[in-house]
Parts: structure tokens; sequence; C-alpha cells
């Protein structure tokens, strides 16, 4: 297995691995369709990347990172397919994530997320995201829980 950078022939997988998790757990809203539709467009040219696990030629997982503002950058929509779940692929996916942060300067990380996606918490707390207020900025309406992560 091997984590790669956005490449545009992924994001068909970006877009389903998502919706799979999303319609398993809670529903599509507006701004995922947004997102996941055109992912160039809101993650790839404002600054963002996007990271894939390979098994193969079969990309397994994924993870986003987007620009909020300069600085700052909102870890989502990470989903690994379900019959690689269990196998620390999300927390390879947090680490190498991570890593990219920090070795692009960036000042620190959010997470907007579910208390009901207990392992998801789980993996962000382990690596030391704090739970902060929601504040009137989150996207989206299932949220009940803001994380953060500086990385300074």
């Amino acid at each position: 297995m091997e984590i790669v950078s956005y490449n545009s022939a992924y994001s068909k997988d970006f877009k389903n691995l998502n919706l799979a998790w999303l319609k398993k757990y809670f529903w599509v809203e507006p701004h995922d369709e947004e997102v996941l539709g055109n992912p160039e467009k809101y993650i790839i040219v404002t600054g963002g990347n996007i990271f894939f696990v390979k098994d193969e030629e079969k990309i397994i997982g994924c993870v986003a990172l987007m620009k909020i503002e300069d600085g700052i950058f909102e870890l989502t929509k990470m989903a690994v397919s379900p019959e690689y779940q269990g196998k620390k692929i999300g927390q390879k996916l947090m680490e190498h994530s991570l890593h990219f942060a920090k070795k692009q300067g960036w000042n620190h990380l959010i997470i907007f997320s579910n208390r009901k996606l207990e392992n998801a918490i789980y993996i962000y707390k382990k690596y030391g995201f704090k739970e902060i207020p929601i504040g009137k900025n989150n996207p989206y309406s299932r949220g009940d829980i803001k994380m953060r992560l500086d990385l300074a």
C-alpha cells in the first residue's frame, strides 16, 4: 500500500468513498455535494490537497486538507473502504496529513465531526486534536463537535 497525492483520475474514488460513509451514517448535505463533485475547485486550487491510499491499483482510502483561511485548514472527507477498515489505514492517512501540514508551515488543522463517529473521534484525540466551541461557521448540519490541532 502507498499514499499518493491528488490526481484527477481519482476524483470518482474520492466522491464514492465519501458518499458511502455519509449515506451509511448520515445524509449527503449540499456542502458535501459541492466539494465531492468538484474537489479541484474547492480543495486543490485553493491550496489544499487530497491524499489517497492505493492497494496495487485500487483506491481504498482518502483524506482532504481544505483551506479555511491562511494557515488554517480543515481535515475533512476521510474515508476507508469497508473491507479495509480496522487495518489502521485511517491512522496512516492522519500521520501523513499531519506531516504534510507541518511541512507546509500551517498554523492549525480543524475538524468538524459528529460524536456518533466514535472511532474517528478516538483517532482525532489520539493525534492531539482538542475539542473547541463549534462557533457560527459550521458548514455541516450533522456536525456536533469541532476539534483543533495546533501545528506550531
